[in-house]
């Protein structure tokens, strides 16, 4: 299972997204943050250096999943259990009409 993602603004890497055992947790990226005009990517999410916590989906990326008849195909499709919000978002949410895009981080399997 997924537990990571990037958030890219524009097309370039602005931040992370993790789900984990207490909620979520939302980060920027250092080299976001030092670029020449870094814009936070929700008025809810300043820019900072510093992690952010919550315990549910934070509601600006909650936003951004499809909903009614669209999330009920998007579901299906995908095989997704509605009720998981992050599993949706980073399937869904890979190709937005606005400028914040979310993509899932595969994580490397080592073998020992």
């Amino acid at each position: 299972m997924i537990n990571k993602a990037k958030v890219l603004y524009s097309g370039q890497l602005a931040a992370y997204l993790e789900k984990t055992d207490n909620g979520y947790s939302f980060t920027y990226d250092q080299t976001y943050l030092k670029s020449q005009n870094p814009k936070p990517v929700s008025q809810t999410l300043p820019l900072s250096p510093y992690v952010q916590t919550s315990r549910i989906l934070f509601p600006f990326f909650d936003g951004l999943i499809p909903e009614g008849w669209l999330l009920n195909v998007a579901s299906k499709h995908w095989k997704i259990d509605r009720s998981d919000r992050f599993e949706l978002l980073i399937t869904l949410c890979r190709d937005t009409i606005g400028a914040v895009t979310v993509e899932p981080i595969e994580e490397e399997v080592v073998n020992g």
